[in-house]
């Protein structure tokens, strides 16, 4: 399996012209420095490293939501970085690296699975909301209204083509994973989990229109929820993701390997669960053959007993504890009419850190 042929350049999204590489996967979308505003140079997909025909064909084929692909990247990565914030690994990113989490996910660990799930769901997110805004001419809002209006509301508004933004992902994320080894089909399948969880929490959103703000009309269209609810969700996945183990068999094309529960007396996994098929490391030590960088110096809960607690976070350890001041405003008194004026006051928090 080749995971270091690629990196992901994400220049425009990233600082202006500040260049961040990123791990070699299914995304792997480079772009130049050359390209650091979409906006002012244009987009030449051949000049993209290491993307497979497929990929290019479709860069090529669909040159007008790219950047939104790309976004979808960006969007998964943050959201990573915000659900693992208070964990032993923490989703960092690397600058200047070809692999933007490190070799962390040359395994086919929970992270992994974790990773290509938020971001196989921020491509689709990201490529939908796009087409709903009308930033692109190939793509709309969604006509094929799922079933009757109901009793005091009208279809209207745009409702978000999910199955669109889906279709993308699918196309570009799952491009790469056409090899019949164990890993490819492990990606396939959580690449899959994300996009699903866009279209399990696609929900209908209404306005109401009349005098005064009366309901005399009321229209409803369907909409995505908030990334925030797709990571928590997902990151709930992470949790309870299933274990599998890699079986081999002897087909017409070569040996071909599949994914088996390891554990028969638990419910198999659905197409909505994540799975591994490797452990993880614990994290708690620097490590680069891994990628762990320890949790020395991290920001821990000294009253919390969960993984964000001092205890577990440290890895018994210890920690230490400083004095840090803050200036924040504070007697702030609203006046008629309209504004509100505030204090500064600095007051004074406890800060513990690992050992």
């Amino acid at each position: 399996m080749d995971y270091h042929l690629l990196g992901i350049i994400l220049s425009f999204l990233f600082n202006g012209t500040k260049v961040l590489a990123g791990y070699p996967i299914w995304w792997s979308l480079a772009l130049g420095q050359q390209y650091s505003s979409l906006g002012s140079q244009p987009l030449l997909c051949g000049s993209i490293p290491g993307l497979v025909p497929k990929q290019l064909r479709f860069c090529r084929n669909y040159i007008e939501i790219m950047p939104s692909v790309a976004e979808g990247v960006k969007l998964g990565i943050q959201e990573c970085q915000h659900q693992f914030r208070g964990r032993r690994w923490n989703c960092t990113t690397i600058d200047d690296s070809l692999a933007i989490f490190g070799p962390v996910l040359d395994k086919a660990t929970r992270e992994s699975a974790f990773v290509h799930a938020i971001a196989s769901a921020g491509v689709a997110f990201a490529v939908t909301r796009s087409c709903a805004e009308g930033t692109s001419t190939i793509c709309g809002c969604d006509s094929h209204h799922k079933g009757p209006p109901g009793d005091g509301w009208k279809w209207g508004g745009c409702s978000e083509d999910a199955d669109f933004g889906v279709l993308v992902s699918r196309e570009f994320a799952d491009a790469r994973e056409n090899r019949p080894d164990a890993r490819s089909a492990m990606n396939r399948h959580n690449n899959e989990a994300g996009r699903t969880t866009i279209l399990d929490h696609m929900h209908l959103k209404c306005k109401c229109h009349g005098l005064s703000g009366s309901c005399e009309v009321k229209t409803c269209w369907w909409a995505q929820p908030d990334f925030r609810a797709i990571g928590d969700y997902l990151k709930d996945k992470y949790d309870s993701a299933s274990e599998m183990v890699v079986e081999k068999h002897r087909e017409s094309r070569g040996w071909v390997e599949t994914l088996r529960a390891k554990y028969a007396l638990f419910k198999p996994p659905t197409e909505r669960d994540l799975v591994y098929y490797e452990n993880s490391p614990n994290f708690c030590e620097p490590n680069p053959e891994t990628g762990s960088f320890g949790t020395r110096d991290r920001t821990c809960n000294v009253t919390s007993h969960g993984i964000d607690g001092c205890d577990l976070l440290c890895c018994g350890r210890g920690h230490n504890t400083r004095t840090e001041k803050r200036k924040e405003k504070c007697h702030c008194i609203f006046h008629w009419c309209c504004y509100v004026s505030c204090q500064e006051c600095t007051r004074v928090y406890d800060v513990h850190t690992c050992k």
